[in-house]
């Protein structure tokens, strides 16, 4: 068997599917007993770079990648779907299998902004897909529905749980630190975050949220300024895996107050860490936090988001017990042993289909 994994480069790229295929990269057991190759389809950079990367990868992957047996076609919202529509077409078109693995917090809503004709030409894309990988139940029992699709499953996002573990620390000496980590902006209730911060520090000025990420990194920077809360909130752009270790270490919660979310790495590294998680119940989080974990509420509630922050700081107790769930919840469910174990087993499902036809 031989496997090509399709998506943003996990060296060139940021963000949640660049890490999921990193995991893919570097699990050595996996990638020998599968032969998998990976496929840079994608690069962060200017617009200019992207579309010219974007035009080399694919040519590139016409006149050198067709010996493979599956297609594992990592594909987020717009232009994503767009780009990775060309794959699976030529892998089609050559006769072999094709997994659609689709990331993107925002995937029924960049869809039910498409017109009629776009609409068709993603349906026909994933009912075309040998199979179709959704991050939770909850997304599969949308895409079957909105697609008309009976080749869906679910593959969680999994963890390093041994490369956290470092993160472990006492939560009662930590529980006046909290941490967020990924791309900043208001779909990810930056603001929100902020707001309920503002409220929390008048009564505890000592507290602190390091905010680590990229995206609207000065339009945050601004706003801190604007509350006044430049004691409270750090912000420190993007860091790397190390650097998200030593962070890590110093917080007792990893707080993510989104709006739109499929299974986002950022609790399953908090979680991981042993952190107790603060969030909102949107996508696969509620499938993953529940009160024994953590806090959700509603995206947008910012009294109710300062009250679970005020629970974290007045409860550190409750707040490290919650970690140690966390920490047993990750290895049972959402370890990358776990995910890449069920992956294995669609690649070979896969290929028993192909055999038997």
């Amino acid at each position: 068997m031989r496997v090509l994994v399709i998506g943003p480069g996990p060296e060139r790229s940021r963000g949640g599917m660049a890490t999921v295929i990193s995991e893919i990269k570097n699990d050595r057991e996996l990638c020998q007993k599968y032969n998998v190759d990976i496929f840079e389809s994608y690069i962060d950079g200017s617009l200019i770079v992207r579309a010219i990367y974007s035009i080399y990868a694919f040519l590139s992957f016409c006149l050198t990648k067709k010996g493979y047996d599956i297609y594992h076609i990592h594909m987020a919202s717009r232009g994503s779907t767009f780009r990775k529509m060309l794959y699976a077409r030529r892998a089609k078109k050559w006769g072999k299998k094709v997994m659609i693995h689709i990331h993107g917090a925002q995937y029924m809503e960049f869809f039910s902004e498409q017109p009629p004709w776009k609409k068709r030409k993603v349906t026909d894309l994933l009912q075309s897909a040998d199979m179709v990988i959704a991050l939770s139940q909850e997304w599969k029992n949308k895409f079957d529905k909105t697609f008309h699709l009976h080749n869906c499953t679910v593959l969680e996002n999994g963890i390093d749980v041994s490369f956290y573990s470092g993160a472990i620390s006492d939560s009662e000496k930590t529980k006046e630190a909290f941490a967020v980590l990924g791309r900043l902006g208001k779909r990810k209730g930056t603001y929100d975050l902020i707001d309920a911060v503002e409220l929390v520090s008048r009564e505890y000025p000592q507290m602190v949220c390091y905010i680590a990420g990229d995206g609207e990194i000065d339009k945050v920077n601004q706003y801190i300024i604007h509350k006044n809360v430049s004691n409270n909130v750090k912000l420190l752009g993007w860091i790397d895996s190390r650097q998200k270790i030593d962070l890590l270490k110093k917080v007792s919660t990893v707080i993510l107050p989104s709006y739109n979310e499929g299974l986002p790495m950022s609790v399953l590294e908090g979680m991981a860490a042993g952190k107790a998680i603060i969030s909102t119940p949107v996508g696969a989080i509620p499938e993953v936090i529940g009160c024994e974990n953590g806090i959700l509420c509603r995206p947008g509630d910012i009294p109710g988001l300062a009250m679970a922050i005020k629970t974290m700081l007045l409860n550190g107790k409750k707040t490290a017990n919650m970690g140690k769930k966390n920490i047993q919840k990750i290895s049972e469910r959402y370890s990358i042993a776990v995910m890449h174990s069920r992956l294995g087993r669609y690649y070979e499902l896969l290929l028993k289909d192909s055999q038997d036809k």
